[in-house]
């Protein structure tokens, strides 16, 4: 057993928000910090305590510099010499700050988010690489979306930037998938082995009743009284498809109110516009409320409440999805963690690592049909057939995408990165 646990260094684009990347990136701190390990973390935006993050401005995807590369990279087939030399000068800059992260907290391994997967931040990712290959630090790549599952990525001017680092293939880096189909890409197009460890949520420890808080949040929406509110807990980006949920709720024939949490991320505002007028032409009522939600729920100075993603499922009646491409799905889990009934599509990686296990959903391919208009009215007019549903998924969320799955897997992925054996660290049981 050694004096101290090893520092684990987390790093991504953005280590703060609602953001599935976010979210997952906390778990994964929590576990290990209960087996015994002690977290750090880079990013271009740190929700994180002070005293244990960096923050590199230019690190971040929405950085304005990062931004027009990323446009200038990704909008045609040639770049011009400037741009290379910038994003090289940006890529030595960004290297020296990893470097200062791991000898200030004396890092023995790293855990990057999607900063070797998904090219928002190719300057990073680089950095990454070339950082990786001179140390040889044990680093794990938890990889959340790749440049191939992305239409906007697929006519560039940066084929070399993304075969060297997104993702590449190194000794001393160990590649996590968030589901199968992830793994025979990244073995057919990168030649990479990789373990697969799906979201989880803390399944063993269920949310806490409603309280007065919460209850105010219809209000907050102005959701008119006697509505049900009807949750799409996504950001607005167009694979979302939140149009369809924009149908269901007009065509219910129920008093409802589409309410959508997140707001457009990296992606540009033209869908939500879309949104907004498609669902003025429809007449339904949507409230777009990404700037009353947050990670965890605060009183401004004001004396306006901010609400947590938690407050928006204890308040729903209903969860929509209907994304045509998911990673895993990070609202799927999250509408089982709280017993919500949800209605959704049956996205590739839903049909290939999800439904076979058996959970209650009602779920449709293409577009919301007659029949599925039925089902989710038999599930909103029955509370009893709403709430065995809800206890059905719960359980099989427990038994499948728990906290102590993520255990068990972490302490084997992390031990051999470490090249240790079990005994000469301490992992305390969670």
């Amino acid at each position: 057993m050694v004096d101290r646990p090893p520092h684990v260094g987390f790093v991504s684009t953005r280590l703060a928000g609602t953001d599935g990347v976010s979210l997952e990136a906390f778990k994964w701190c929590r576990i290990l910090t209960s087996m015994g390990l002690e977290c750090y973390y880079l990013a271009g935006e740190c929700s994180t305590p002070e005293d244990k993050s960096i923050v590199i401005p230019e690190a971040h995807f929405l950085h304005p510099t990062i931004q027009a590369l990323t446009e200038q990279l990704t909008s045609g087939q040639t770049r011009p010499p400037a741009v290379t030399r910038e994003v090289q000068a940006l890529k030595d800059r960004l290297k020296a700050g990893l470097r200062e992260f791991v000898d200030r907290f004396d890092i023995r391994v790293l855990i990057v988010e999607n900063a070797l997967s998904l090219p928002v931040n190719i300057p990073l990712g680089l950095a990454l690489a070339e950082f990786i290959t001179e140390t040889r630090l044990p680093t794990i790549g938890h990889h959340h979306d790749f440049s191939w599952e992305r239409k906007r990525f697929a006519l560039h001017a940066a084929g070399d930037y993304l075969r060297a680092a997104f993702p590449p293939n190194l000794p001393s880096l160990r590649h996590v998938v968030i589901n199968s189909f992830a793994a025979r890409q990244l073995a057919l197009r990168v030649g990479a082995s990789s373990i697969l460890i799906p979201n989880v949520m803390d399944f063993d420890d269920p949310p806490p009743e409603p309280d007065e808080f919460a209850g105010g949040l219809a209000a907050a929406l102005d959701v008119p009284a006697g509505d049900m509110l009807i949750l799409q807990p996504t950001r607005v980006v167009p694979r979302k498809r939140i149009e369809l949920a924009i149908e269901l709720v007009r065509r219910l024939g129920r008093p409802a109110t589409l309410v959508i949490s997140h707001a457009s991320g990296d992606e540009g505002s033209a869908y939500e516009t879309h949104l907004r007028n498609y669902a003025d032409m429809l007449s339904a009522k949507v409230v777009f409320a990404s700037d009353i939600f947050a990670g965890e729920r605060r009183i401004l100075p004001d004396g306006r409440r901010i609400y947590s993603t938690a407050d928006a499922y204890q308040q729903a009646r209903l969860v929509t999805y209907p994304s045509t491409v998911e990673g895993f799905g990070n609202a799927f889990l999250e509408a089982l963690y709280y017993r919500k009934p949800l209605v959704m599509s049956r996205y590739e990686i839903y049909r290939s690592d999800i439904q076979p296990k058996g959970f209650r959903i009602i779920a449709f391919d293409e577009f919301i049909s007659d029949e599925t208009l039925d089902q989710v009215r038999s599930v909103l007019d029955d509370p009893a057939l709403a709430a065995a549903i809800g206890d059905h998924n719960y359980e099989l969320g427990r038994r499948f995408y728990s906290f102590r799955t993520l255990e068990r897997r972490l302490t084997l992925l992390v031990q051999d990165a470490l090249g240790t054996d079990p005994e000469d660290y301490l992992f305390a049981s969670s």
